[in-house]
């Protein structure tokens, strides 16, 4: 949603592999090249390793790539295969039968001999090898012995987290630790190099600035990533969904602290989350590609604030005011163009259209009649379209979200308020406060965008309806 904003021909971050995003600095071009050579003119098993997000798989698809075309190539990305299946999805990457073969080990020698003959080579990468079984590790020594002559038929390459090495530490893994003759690991970008890695990929995508993030960003993204790419690249694509909805052009500190407050890489905790857990999930990155898994994060401060410190509400008088010294939460919706959607209709009218009088309902029961009906719209709407985030709390401080919910429906439309239950990963559950949904994530930043700026500054927050919809209802 930002593309035009910034001059980009298409997304600079995403954390699936585009090899022609893949970047060379910081010691990879030449791991790249060492790969590749020990992979040709090796004559045991290569072993690569890195930290979860450092950048394995975008360097594996690269070297596929740029492997000579007498090159055959088996690439298995499945790591729980057993010692039968691996022998097998070896052959049907291969392109070879062996279902049928009562002697497969000698069949697929045979094939590999006339491969050899022939002038090509066969390679076998395995991917996520930290998570294979010992039998298949075994089976994979036994498949390294296969030899012509004085050759290897099929060089095999693992690929896995640092566990691979601890797996390969082990007694019994002796042998096959033995014929490892090349080993490489990747190490994550250094603090010097996140900055020139960042503009690589802005530049490959398309942007044509200046500078785009300021030293200090730079810094505090590096830090927060601690190098790792993936976390880069999440973390860079937040930032600029926070400048391109402030309208900013360029990424400062503002800018790089909304990302890690929405990443959360690091577990924190504040205020009244202290004693019971991490807080809300931000899908943020699901937003991006649609996925509906979510990243469990810190609440913002104010949200704390806001739901630590409203009065209990009293009974709805008959035409509801804002009231103009407690800490109410008031957003305005966006305007005709990016209209949320009404559960019945296309567009919803506007807050003073619908702001209707509030039959004087205590806030429990306001809170239970929300949150039945948000179980019906969010259960109708597509999984791509989205809604506001306004708040949270935990379960043990409904009464004040409760609370919360009445102050919101003094300046919002009732049947725009949205609640959800769900738990994260640690098992805590907390509720959600959201208001609207919108077509598409361009016309929600929006309408986040044009928020008041004492609302802005609580960072409101977008979900996916998928991402919602998923974690809903986890008791």
């Amino acid at each position: 949603m930002y593309l035009e904003h910034f001059g980009l021909a298409e997304p600079p971050f995403r954390i699936t592999p585009h090899t022609e995003f893949f970047y060379q600095g910081a010691e990879r071009g030449t791991t790249l090249e060492a790969l590749q050579y020990a992979i040709l003119h090796g004559e045991g098993l290569v072993k690569l390793t890195g930290e979860v997000g450092a950048g394995k798989t975008m360097l594996c698809r690269v070297l596929m790539e740029r492997l000579p075309p007498n090159i055959e190539l088996a690439y298995l990305a499945n790591p729980s295969l057993s010692r039968d299946e691996i022998l097998l999805t070896i052959a049907d990457e291969l392109k070879l039968d062996l279902a049928n073969t009562h002697n497969r080990i000698r069949a697929l020698q045979d094939a590999l001999i006339a491969r050899y003959a022939a002038g090509r080579q066969v390679v076998v990468l395995i991917d996520e090898a930290h998570a294979m079984p010992v039998e298949s590790l075994e089976e994979i020594r036994l498949l390294s012995n296969l030899e012509h002559g004085h050759h290897k038929l099929m060089q095999i390459v693992l690929v896995g987290q640092p566990e691979l090495d601890t797996k390969l530490g082990e007694q019994h893994m002796r042998q096959l630790r033995e014929r490892i003759t090349h080993s490489f690991q990747l190490a994550p970008l250094r603090q010097r190099d996140v900055g020139e890695y960042l503009m690589f990929r802005m530049r490959t995508a398309g942007y044509r600035g200046p500078n785009l993030f300021t030293p200090r960003a730079e810094r505090m993204i590096a830090k927060e990533s601690e190098g790792l790419t993936r976390r880069l690249n999440i973390l860079a694509d937040k930032a600029l969904i926070s400048a391109f909805a402030a309208g900013h052009h360029q990424i400062g500190i503002i800018e790089a602290r909304a990302a890690i407050k929405d990443s959360n890489f690091r577990q924190r905790t504040r205020g009244i989350w202290h004693k019971s857990a991490m807080t809300l999930g931000i899908l943020l990155l699901g937003l991006l590609t649609g996925a509906a898994g979510a990243h469990w994060l810190d609440l913002p401060a104010q949200f704390i604030k806001h739901t630590a410190n409203v009065k209990p509400a009293k009974a709805a008088p008959p035409a509801i005011h804002p009231a103009p010294q407690q800490p109410t939460l008031t957003v305005t919706p966006a305007p005709p163009s990016a209209p949320p959607i009404d559960p019945t209709t296309e567009s919803a009218p506007t807050p003073e259209a619908q702001a209707a009088p509030l039959s004087p309902q205590a806030p429990e029961s306001l809170f239970i009649a929300r949150l039945e009906e948000s179980r019906n719209v969010m259960s109708r709407q597509s999984a791509e379209h989205y809604t506001v985030l306004l708040s949270a709390a935990p379960r043990d401080a409904r009464k004040e979200l409760a609370n919360l919910l009445v102050q919101a429906a003094r300046k919002l439309p009732i049947d725009g308020l949205y609640l959800y239950p769900t738990t994260n990963r640690n098992g805590v559950p907390y509720y959600g406060l959201s208001y609207g949904v919108f077509t598409d994530q361009a016309s929600a930043a929006q309408a986040l965008a044009k928020l008041p700026e004492e609302l802005r500054r609580d960072h409101p927050l977008l979900r996916s309806i998928g991402g919602i919809r998923s974690e809903m209802w986890r008791e």
